[in-house]
């Protein structure tokens, strides 16, 4: 199903008529409304030289959680490890930060530009432990296309 959505990623990322930001939020779209467990999806960016990542576009709820303090929730975890971090369960999660209580599972995988980590793709998912290795795979294969246009 996930293989499915590749040539459209493609199709947005090359679209030079748009943005980079307006294709980013195209992306979080078109996967919150075909993935049926992906129902919060956004990118956080690296923000400045600050340690922190800064919220980018996304699509889904809006959240408070705009700047993001490395090391800090999952995102932030992820900033620090250059790790994906899948989280089936985020009540049984010490360092997580609720963006809401419907929230109950969470990936996140690390954005690399040339070997540096520069951002991240977020999902929250409102069905607990749905993602699975092809998620994860899926999403490298979308950081690896959204990295070209940075």
């Amino acid at each position: 199903m996930l293989k499915s959505l590749e040539p459209k990623v493609l199709d947005i990322v090359k679209d030079g008529n748009k943005s980079v930001d307006d294709r980013l939020g195209e992306i979080c779209e078109l996967l919150r409304s075909n993935v049926a467990h992906y129902d919060w999806v956004g990118f956080y960016f690296k923000n400045g030289d600050k340690e922190e990542l800064k919220l980018g576009p996304y699509a889904g709820a809006p959240t408070d959680h705009t700047i993001i303090p490395f090391g800090k929730g999952i995102c932030g975890q992820v900033a620090v490890s250059n790790q994906n971090f899948v989280v089936p369960d985020v009540a049984a999660q010490d360092n997580y930060i609720a963006c809401s209580i419907t929230v109950k599972a969470e990936i996140v995988v690390p954005l690399f530009v040339n070997g540096e980590n520069v951002g991240q793709i977020d999902i929250d998912s409102n069905t607990p432990d749905p993602f699975t290795e092809e998620d994860e795979r899926f999403l490298e294969f979308i950081n690896a296309e959204v990295a070209k246009i940075l």
